[in-house]
């Protein structure tokens, strides 16, 4: 039986990957809502058979009337970049209010969502803080799901993160890494966590929480070495006292609104968390793939790893 997916946010980094893997499988009634009119069209270009609406998911809209006779919600709308704390709780909390108001009143059965391991990291940032209040909201609106934490995603369309990186290591004569770049780091390969995604959907695993952890650990600097490697950029790696590359990054950000990575999230990564690692693998039937052939899948693809989103 065919089922109406709805994905709320879904132009984003898993969003994207996620309608890949689902028409794999054979689902074709989805529908993305987005207000990141840019990403909007990259997945209209990618995929012109999906419905995929701008959305402003933080006001009441006629976005909600795509909720009627929906099978499943995953619940992928996130503000992640940015120096703006009221954005991060328009965009985590005040949006997700609103879902969850069109999920009770349209009864829609099932509910898969998207928190982050973050909720249970030591950082502080407005991220981290958001990401906690929404996970509550979710938990306290009494909707049977499914909630997933992943680690730091990489992979096709991947604006931030490794995608990000490597690009900037393309472009800059060298690439400057804080420290000795010794941070352990338990990064997800995002097609993976969209496997999972599509497991809970066709399982109808609707209760739990699951901690869904890279199963390979890497410190930072190594994760530098193998973009490097896969890529074949040519600017040399250089360490730079950490002192002095925070005090760049602050001053990046004065300039710019929206910077790619900010002193918050520099600070989220020596912040020395590890998060706990499960059995998903078995869990939910989704092999783990090594980190060196995700990397080398996420900037091997003939078409999808030369999609770059915006911020």
């Amino acid at each position: 039986m065919q089922r109406k997916i709805v994905l709320p946010g879904g132009a984003g980094l898993v969003g994207q990957n996620l309608v890949v893997r689902l028409k794999a499988q054979g689902f074709t009634d989805i529908v993305v809502l987005d207000k990141h009119r840019a990403n909007l069209e990259v997945l209209k270009r990618l995929q012109p058979e999906i419905a995929a609406e701008f959305a402003d998911l933080a006001e009441p809209g006629d976005w909600q009337r795509h909720f009627s006779g929906a099978d499943v919600v995953v619940m992928l709308q996130a503000q992640i970049g940015g120096t703006d704390y009221r954005e991060f709780v328009r965009n985590n909390v005040d949006a997700t209010r609103l879902v969850l108001d069109a999920i009770k009143a349209n009864n829609v059965p099932h509910l898969v969502h998207v928190s982050s391991s973050v909720v249970e990291s030591a950082a502080e940032d407005y991220y981290t803080c958001t990401k906690r209040d929404q996970e509550q909201l979710v938990l306290r609106s009494g909707i049977a799901c499914a909630i997933l934490r992943p680690t730091l995603m990489f992979g096709w369309f991947d604006r931030k993160h490794l995608g990000w990186l490597s690009r900037f290591m393309k472009k800059a004569p060298v690439f400057p890494v804080p420290g000795n770049g010794r941070y352990m780091r338990q990064p997800l390969y995002v097609g993976d966590f969209c496997n999972i995604i599509i497991s809970c959907i066709r399982n109808n695993i609707d209760r739990g929480i699951y901690n869904i952890s890279g199963h390979e650990k890497i410190d930072y600097i190594d994760i530098i070495r193998e973009i490097k490697r896969v890529t074949g950029a040519g600017a040399p790696i250089v360490h730079i006292p950490f002192v002095l590359f925070y005090s760049l990054l602050w001053i990046w950000e004065v300039f710019d609104r929206n910077p790619p990575f900010t002193t918050q999230q520099l600070a989220a990564l020596i912040a020395k968390d590890e998060f706990e690692v499960i059995d998903w693998p078995g869990m939910f039937n989704v092999p783990a793939t090594p980190l060196a052939k995700a990397i080398e899948e996420t900037f091997g693809h003939a078409e999808y790893s030369k999609v770059v989103l915006e911020f």
